[in-house]
């Protein structure tokens, strides 16, 4: 079982636009809504893949409840906690010729809140892999991951996809993290980094306990330094972008479902790289079909 964590889910509202004017009123084209969240992502690209899941988090109000009631209609397990107060968030991302995003605060989470955390992933096992992804409120303690990987099986895999709290997990050798360049940049007070400059950090981090270290690139696709030392790099492949919110969690899932496939490191790490760049192809996340087409184009390029 993959068991993703998402502390602060939403509902995520998004609005096609033929053209905005700020102070007037804009009427929508197109509008959707979704269940996200970091971990909700995840878990809808392994659902995708055929690879079972289960989200986990906490919700509240009636935002909260259609949260749970789309990821139960998509066929994707849920085990929330309920909040008392408050209701889960609402992020609004206008598309009007470029992406806008406005992110709702969400409820607040209490010790006794977190305490229920901790105990519902008590049952994660050496036998589980749990990605733990995205941001969480400030009222929070700044190594909450940390301390949901000490509380759990020490034989379980785990996934880090974040950058508050990052170092603190390094100490129990998560199997995976994944940062973008930009959270790279933002690791160690970089303000622009080349191929190299990737790869001396993630050599770094794994230096300090990470065990794979995924990088995005965008459209630089993406490296790869695995535990063993070896050093995977691919171009993104070829064609447009269309919405690149989630793909950077298709790349976990992808990566993740490869491994839980058997996949050796290298074809784990292209079918990552497919996943991510076939949903930045995509209106919403890439069906597993889209993302088989890309990494069968990655394999070719490579032979």
């Amino acid at each position: 079982m993959v068991y993703t964590v998402t502390v602060n889910p939403a509902l995520d509202l998004t609005v096609k636009l033929d053209g905005f004017k700020p102070g007037a009123l804009n009427r929508a084209a197109d509008e959707k809504i979704h269940a996200g969240g970091k971990g909700i992502n995840v878990s809808y690209v392994l659902n995708s893949l055929g690879i079972k899941t289960r989200a986990v988090g906490f919700i509240a109000g009636f935002t909260g409840r259609e949260i749970a009631r789309l990821l139960l209609d998509a066929g994707i397990e849920s085990d929330f906690i309920e909040l008392k107060e408050g209701n889960s968030r609402i992020n609004i991302k206008l598309n009007a010729g470029n992406e806008t995003e406005i992110n709702g605060k969400g409820p607040r989470i209490r010790g006794e809140d977190l305490n229920k955390l901790y105990d519902r992933l008590s049952s994660v096992s050496e036998n589980d892999i749990l990605v733990l992804s995205g941001s969480f409120g400030r009222d929070l303690p700044e190594d909450l991951y940390a301390r949901i990987i000490g509380r759990i099986d020490k034989n379980a895999k785990v996934a880090v996809d974040t950058t508050r709290g990052l170092f603190e997990t390094l100490k129990y050798r998560p199997f995976l993290i994944k940062p973008n360049r930009a959270e790279l940049c933002a690791l160690f007070n970089e303000k622009e980094l080349d191929i190299d400059g990737v790869l001396r950090y993630a050599k770094k981090l794994q230096a300090l306990g990470a065990q794979n270290v995924l990088v995005s690139l965008g459209a630089d696709g993406a490296l790869l330094l695995d535990e063993h030392g070896e050093i995977h790099t691919s171009p993104a492949p070829e064609g447009r972008a269309v919405n690149t919110v989630g793909a950077g969690d298709s790349m976990v899932a992808g990566f993740i479902a490869g491994h839980l496939m058997g996949k050796n490191h290298h074809d784990a790490f292209r079918l990552g790289l497919a996943a991510g760049s076939a949903t930045a192809f995509c209106e919403r996340f890439a069906a597993a079909e889209q993302i088989y087409m890309l990494h069968e184009k990655l394999e070719k390029i490579e032979n």
